[in-house]
């Protein structure tokens, strides 16, 4: 029976464990006791997290698990026991895979199990997580990533993606689409997905700008050029450039292509349009260059997406 251990801490962040009812109802879904979990810590006993939680766990000691999961914290206020760092390398070597939740990252990074590795974390502290660790190459825009037997994933709710991703990989995508559903989990993400959205992070101050962006999101399938978008903001191009990257931090050209992608990783995930269609109708100029598009933001092509929702959802 493969046994899946959750390492804490005194100051963890508790969401790590909602994760634990992945295995829970794998468990049921299997129709036999197929994983075994448990928490653990360096002492064992109590263990207070971040909100107060108190949490029950056994002590560190030699037994080997298959998969070893270590829970995040606040990276900048929290610093991981010795003894669960010392345990980070020590479990590497024997465990099948070794993952952390969210903020987990740094704790798998200060061992130095993510020299040299791709990884993510929660978007807030990527740049922390990059600056103190510039042997890690970090992707903060991936719900999760695997690179080899190390697994990580973006923040809070992002740990049930990679949890599930473990269930599809052990029993397979039928088995993790029951647990999904058990869950009431409204969207099984796949790795590649952004952690981020378009419409939420450009957040402009003017209605002007925001009138502009709007009408981008409608008119997708259009050019949409800046002399456009400069017409429907009702100033020159020149004004209307300068207002937008001032307001959002991006030029017109980036927002436009961001809008564009994720409406056509949108439609894929949850439409039966063809990739051609959906290339037409959110203005790329052919499937090719939303291929550029894809690969280049989300490190996969857009028949990926297809692929894993259809699988998710039991679509044929």
């Amino acid at each position: 029976m493969p046994t899946v251990a959750f390492v804490v801490f005194d100051g963890f962040y508790s969401m790590a464990l909602v994760a634990e009812s992945v295995f829970e109802f794998a468990n049921v879904a299997a129709g036999e006791p197929f994983y075994q979990t448990l928490n653990v810590s360096e002492a064992g006993g109590l263990v207070r997290a971040s909100s107060g939680l108190t949490v029950l766990t056994e002590a560190i000691d030699d037994r080997v698990f298959d998969t070893v999961i270590f829970a995040g914290s606040n990276p900048i206020t929290v610093v991981p026991p010795p003894g669960v760092l010392a345990y980070v390398r020590r479990s590497a070597e024997t465990a099948r895979r070794t993952a952390s939740m969210c903020t987990g990252a740094f704790v798998l990074a200060e061992a130095g199990l993510l020299d040299g590795r791709r990884a993510t974390t929660h978007w807030h502290y990527a740049h922390d997580l990059r600056t103190r660790f510039p042997s890690v190459t970090v992707d903060e825009d991936r719900i999760f990533i695997a690179d080899g037997p190390i697994w990580t994933s973006a923040g809070m709710t992002a740990g049930i993606d990679l949890a599930l991703a473990l269930v599809e990989k052990d029993l397979g995508a039928k088995v993790a689409r029951s647990v999904a559903r058990k869950l009431v989990v409204y969207h099984w993400r796949s790795g590649g997905q952004s952690q981020h959205s378009a419409l939420l992070e450009l957040e402009p101050k003017s209605d002007r700008i925001q009138s502009a962006l709007t009408y981008a999101k409608k008119n997708l399938n259009e050019p949409l050029s800046v002399e456009q978008l400069a017409d429907v903001a009702r100033l020159s191009p020149r004004q209307f450039s300068r207002a937008f990257r001032a307001e959002t931090g991006q030029t017109p050209a980036k927002a436009v292509e961001r809008l564009r992608i994720e409406t056509a990783r949108l439609m894929l995930e949850e439409s039966r349009h063809t990739i051609d269609q959906v290339a037409s109708a959110t203005g790329f100029s052919d499937p090719r260059r939303m291929r550029e598009v894809f690969l280049r933001v989300f490190g996969q092509p857009p028949q990926a997406f297809r692929r894993h929702a259809r699988t998710a959802t039991g679509a044929p």
